[in-house]
């Protein structure tokens, strides 16, 4: 019998979801006014955001196999940005709480530095309507 190979790991999902969250940013940077789109923008980071500390638990899993606890910890404590990023996103959504928007961004931008976009390869079909769901939660 052959070895069973995952290629979608939650290593791979999570540069996945960084790509993701690099392009949003860029796209709403280009942006001068708050409109549906760009809601529907910061709606969809949050969900990335979200999955993106949901990944983290799952990559550690592996390390609590081996007791590896040191290290758990570091990598939670490096990844804690991205699920207070996600409520702190919500939360501006939610209330509508527009003049914060400028600062909560210039927060999460550094976590998505090193990433470079030269090429947008998610399209808009892939945040429209995430705003109204959002919304509905």
């Amino acid at each position: 019998m052959s070895r069973v190979i995952h290629t979608d790991s939650p290593g791979k999902r999570r540069n996945q979801l960084m790509r993701t969250g690099a392009e949003l940013l860029r796209h709403l940077s280009q942006k001068e006014t708050v409109d549906e789109e760009t809601k529907d923008m910061l709606a969809l980071l949050v969900y990335t955001l979200r999955e993106i500390a949901d990944g983290i638990e799952e990559s550690t899993v592996a390390w609590e196999k081996r007791n590896y606890w040191i290290k758990i910890e570091e990598f939670r404590q490096n990844w804690l940005w991205a699920r207070q990023s996600a409520s702190e996103l919500e939360t501006l959504l939610v209330r509508g709480n527009w003049p914060t928007l400028p600062t909560v961004l210039v927060r999460i931008l550094p976590h998505f530095s090193d990433i470079k976009v030269t090429k947008f390869t998610r399209g808009e079909s892939l945040w429209q309507g995430c705003y109204a769901t959002l919304l509905e939660e």
